[in-house]
């Protein structure tokens, strides 16, 4: 997995590419590091890079959303494309992330 931070004045956006699977544990680690932000800054996960992931990978977003909100930064993930918005359903994780169209 490859990720872009981009930040903005009140958001901060990260590209997620490739395949994000249990072998990128410590790469997620420096995306978790972009969470160090004000409280009420919004991060925004990219997910139209990614073509896979593995249930790691569905657990790492738990894990980041979780981070957002321990300090109290609005999380939100956007443009899955079809097999990760898949896992992402089937997983019901839709639920309980906030999902951009």
């Amino acid at each position: 997995m490859d990720f872009t931070v981009i930040d903005g004045p009140t958001s901060t956006e990260i590209r997620l590419q490739g395949r994000m699977t249990f072998s990128d544990h410590d790469t997620f680690r420096s995306v978790i590091a972009a969470f160090d932000r004000p409280a009420g800054h919004r991060m925004v996960f990219d997910l139209s890079g990614l073509d896979f992931v593995d249930s790691s990978g569905l657990g790492m977003f738990i894990i980041a959303r979780d981070t957002a909100q321990k300090k109290k930064l609005d999380f939100t993930m956007r443009g899955a494309r079809d097999e990760v918005q898949r896992l992402i359903t089937l997983a019901k994780l839709h639920k309980v992330f906030t999902i951009d169209a």
